[in-house]
């Protein structure tokens, strides 16, 4: 390195002058005698501290190279579940490690379920059956279980739950506690003449009681049906249709910012089936139920005995249509979750894992599924975690690996809110539910005095991530290293050839994948017109950079990742359009030139007497999407147009937009 800094750069950084003069002849002799690397590695454990301005820890790793920001160290990668795994294997390097795993794809999964503890019923007679291809793969032929049962394997005295409403001191549920709430609720579903294979929503923040729903659902043999909390009445009652739910669990109302907002009235507008109430402010309907009339004294109860294709959970993920697509989770989904817990995040025993989110989006099982089956502990925090209560809730609960999307890390980053807290205790990051921005993820590594970041980017029709990290490789700020272990992907261009930059197809298959959609083709939406038959497509666009490593480039499709949610442009558009006074609307998701989380601007053709007033029309297309959709969709940007491009069939050119609205960005810098 041959860069010198000055006094006044650093000054100018928020460090105090004596400070800065101090440190400044040692920075200057690592600049110039250090490789890029090595030189970083010596500033992050001789110099940059948590609670130093961001602007410093940024002006020294650009001085540096902006190598990978973070390097293992061979204690640290022995000490992980990879390396035993490759010492069990006798393999020597991770990429000889994942070339073993995805050719051969039965013996590593064998491997995973034995890793795991998996609890099996009837032992499988094969581990995979590909007679049908690999659209329909076979897994554990002929074996019974319940995942349950798999949750609930630690020390009955050790935490399963670590949870803190806001304002409130950390309190405890222990895996006999969580045991026995489980099987209370199962109980409760029988008594109330529930049978296995009906479908049992949750519409419910994420709680320790909501959590022992999820799991009593399941080892009652019912099936969880996932709904998100936020969603408008609209659109609970969508999924409930398509799921066929015979009841749901609620509660009165959730706290988001320190509002009161109600939940239980969303449900009843959404014409539920009976529900079961948490929470005493609201009257019920005369079917329903209070969570105490429900809840079962009996603290047994036998795991109902299920085959492995057998549906425990539906999910859904918006499609191209407008209408969401439900995808049915079944009982061995949950191992490819805690899989890549185990590997890529690597949760251990008595690890402390915390990632805010919810039981409607996949990280919310995923989340039950990494933790618990790992024996490790979940932590949820009950208030808001764009806040500073958040952080020291992390703080005091001593979380090891701490999850995020990329648009929280922006939050915290712009209103300084996690400053000067002490998460030493953290091992790992990971990020999901959007496409990173590198200067948030080094401020995010900084916080904890720069620990990897774990990238994770994968669906709900995965059950986890077929792109990811680990703890053996160095960790650069949002770029991923590896196909997840298990399966492999390949990047083909616009012609079906192989490229660096291009669609990402999934090699299947792999455990965690899904074979069936209950509402849309299987085949149509995932294999039909692939460039390969082994090929399934996932959507999103990767690019493989120089060093190996990958970067995520949004979607190929028409389907926007907004705030770690996926939504398609036709969900948005029928709400917009139905606004008085638009003619007709297009949504778009575009990439900030600076990177980071997709963000939603509309293109409008409108009244004349909205010509000129677009921040009115801003307002009410905001308040409509709230209302109708989802408050978490924030319109960035409107673009008031005569016409829409069109192609010969007349189908709106979202595409034209995109790369219209990401050059006027790039001309005039508007955001």
């Amino acid at each position: 390195m041959t860069k010198q800094l000055s006094l006044e750069q650093i000054i100018a950084c928020g460090i105090a002058r004596e400070t800065a003069a101090a440190m400044l002849p040692q920075i200057n002799r690592w600049l110039s005698s250090l490789p890029a690397a090595e030189c970083w590695q010596q500033f992050t454990r001789h110099i940059l501290k948590s609670d130093q301005p961001f602007d410093f820890h940024e002006l020294l790793y650009k001085s540096a190279g902006q190598p990978p920001a973070w390097f293992p160290t061979e204690e640290q990668i022995q000490s992980t579940n990879i390396a035993a795994l490759m010492k069990q294997l006798n393999v020597d390097s991770y990429a000889e490690l994942h070339a073993w795993s995805t050719q051969h794809r039965g013996e590593f999964w064998e491997m995973m379920i034995q890793r795991l503890g998996i609890r099996l019923h009837k032992p499988y007679s094969r581990i995979v059956d590909l007679s049908g291809g690999v659209e329909s793969p076979q897994w554990l032929v002929d074996a019974r279980l319940n995942i349950v049962e798999s949750c609930l394997l630690a020390d009955e005295n050790a935490p399963a739950i670590i949870f803190q409403e806001e304002g409130g001191s950390l309190s405890t549920l222990t895996y006999k506690e969580l045991h026995s709430l489980t099987n209370r609720v199962a109980n409760g579903l029988v008594t109330a003449g529930f049978v296995p294979g009906d479908a049992i929503a949750i519409a419910m923040p994420m709680t320790a009681e909501s959590v022992a729903i999820y799991l009593g659902i399941i080892k009652a043999g019912c099936v969880v049906v996932s709904i998100a909390d936020s969603f408008a009445a609209a659109e609970i009652a969508i999924r409930l249709h398509i799921s066929e739910a015979k009841a749901i669990f609620t509660q009165d109302y959730i706290w988001r910012c320190s509002k009161q907002l109600p939940l239980y009235s969303k449900v009843v507008d959404a014409n539920a089936p009976r529900a079961i109430v948490l929470g005493t402010s609201v009257e019920l309907r005369s079917n329903d139920l209070t969570w105490k009339e429900f809840l079962s004294n009996e603290e047994e109860f036998e795991a109902f005995s299920a085959n492995p294709a057998a549906y425990k959970n539906i999910l859904f993920s918006s499609g191209t249509t407008g209408v969401p697509k439900a995808i049915p989770w079944t009982q061995t989904t949950p191992i490819k979750c805690a899989a890549d817990g185990h590997l890529h995040q690597d949760i251990h025993a008595g690890d402390v894992v915390a990632w805010p989110t919810n039981l409607g989006w996949m990280m919310g099982p995923w989340l039950i599924y990494a933790s618990l089956i790992n024996r490790a502990t979940i932590a949820l925090y009950y208030g808001t975690p764009t806040e500073r209560g958040f952080g020291e809730f992390i703080q005091n609960a001593r979380v090891t690996m701490l999850g995020v999307v990329p648009s929280l890390v922006s939050v915290w980053k712009t209103t300084a809110c996690m400053q000067g807290l002490d998460w030493s205790s953290i091992k790992a990051f990971s990020s999901t539910g959007e496409c990173s921005n590198p200067q948030d993820m080094l401020f995010l590594m900084s916080l904890a005095g720069y620990k990897p970041i774990v990238e994770y980017c994968g669906g709900t029709e995965i059950g986890g991530a077929y792109i990811t990290s680990t703890l053996v490789q160095p960790s650069a700020p949002a770029t991923f290293t590896t196909p997840a272990l298990g399966l492999d992907l390949a990047i083909v261009d616009e012609e079906g050839h192989p490229a660096d930059k291009g669609e990402a197809f999934i090699v299947a298959p792999s455990i965690g994948l899904s074979t069936e959609l209950l509402n849309k083709d299987h085949h149509q939406v995932y294999f039909a017109n692939t460039p390969q038959s082994s090929l399934r497509r996932h959507g999103d666009r990767i690019e493989r950079l120089a060093n190996g490593y990958y970067r995520a480039q949004g979607r190929v499709d028409d389907t926007m990742n907004l705030g770690g949610i996926k939504v398609s442009s036709v969900e948005i558009e029928q709400i917009v359009n139905s606004v008085e006074g638009i003619c007709e609307a297009v949504a778009i998701a575009f990439s900030p030139p600076e990177g980071g989380p997709s963000q939603l601007a509309i293109y409008a053709v409108v009244e004349n007497h909205l010509q000129q007033n677009k921040e009115l029309l801003k307002n009410s297309l905001q308040t409509a999407i709230r209302q109708q959709l989802n408050p978490l969709f924030k319109i960035q940007d409107i673009v008031i147009v005569d016409t829409l491009p069109r192609t010969a069939s007349n189908k709106v050119m979202r595409r034209v937009l995109r790369e219209h609205y990401q050059a006027v960005l790039a001309s005039y810098k508007l955001v």
